[in-house]
């Protein structure tokens, strides 16, 4: 994909990530919980956490495809069975409630087949009294982000902020009312927005990928556990 220079502002979904994690250091320290949106939204969320040394988690969410349209959906599920809808566009399209319900069913069974691709046996994160962070690598529509919010609403978490590199103006609008906060690189306003313009290098990221990010950080963290143990019994 080639892109304008003025556009680029990310190398990768690394790179964003430490972008972002910067406009976050605020809460270095605090009991931050990192969820990020498979697949893209993983390299970013790890940099995040790395950098707040916090924890990192995944939420789940599809987009529900239109059938004869599956590049846009009309609407988004969680992995707690949450599903956010977009009436009008149901409404505009004609799809009948079968139609719907059959859609819902085919993106139920994906997170159920990636929550176990991604979290094994591990129920989902505890989010209770805790800063929720939710990350995704750019905001288009809106629609997933929401239903991730409501997912982590469900669970009482103290703040639920969403921490993006990129996002449309239309899609910060439609999610203000349900995040407390929202952190961004950049927001824009085109009416042509591309999420991938403001990437050098954009590309789908494959289940391999999103899994050894999540290994990496769970390997961190349990190094860093066994340091911090020994130095408390002065074996260090």
């Amino acid at each position: 994909m080639e892109l304008h220079r003025e556009q680029v502002l990310f190398n990768d979904r690394y790179d964003s990530g430490r972008q972002l994690a910067q406009r976050l250091i605020e809460y270095q320290g605090q009991s931050v919980l990192v969820l990020a949106i498979p697949n893209g939204g993983v390299p970013v969320g790890l940099e995040i956490a790395r950098t707040l040394d916090a924890n990192l988690g995944v939420v789940i969410v599809r987009k529900l495809p239109l059938p004869l349209n599956p590049e846009a959906g009309f609407g988004a599920m969680a992995d707690d069975g949450s599903v956010i809808m977009n009436k009008e566009l149901i409404e505009k399209t004609g799809l009948t409630p079968e139609q719907v319900n059959a859609q819902i069913d085919k993106v139920r069974n994906d997170i159920r087949q990636r929550s176990l691709l991604y979290r094994k046996d591990k129920p989902l994160a505890l989010t209770r009294g805790k800063i929720v962070i939710i990350v995704d690598d750019g905001l288009a529509s809106g629609f997933t982000m929401k239903a991730a919010i409501e997912s982590v609403r469900r669970r009482q978490p103290e703040e639920v902020i969403v921490a993006v590199p990129v996002a449309s103006d239309s899609a910060i609008e439609q999610i203000k009312p349900t995040a407390d906060k929202i952190i961004t690189v950049t927001v824009d306003s085109k009416p042509q927005f591309s999420v991938a313009s403001f990437y050098r290098r954009w590309y789908d990221l494959n289940d391999k990928e999103v899994i050894q990010c999540l290994e990496e950080w769970y390997a961190r963290r349990f190094w860093s556990n066994i340091k911090s143990s020994s130095q408390q019994q002065g074996i260090v």
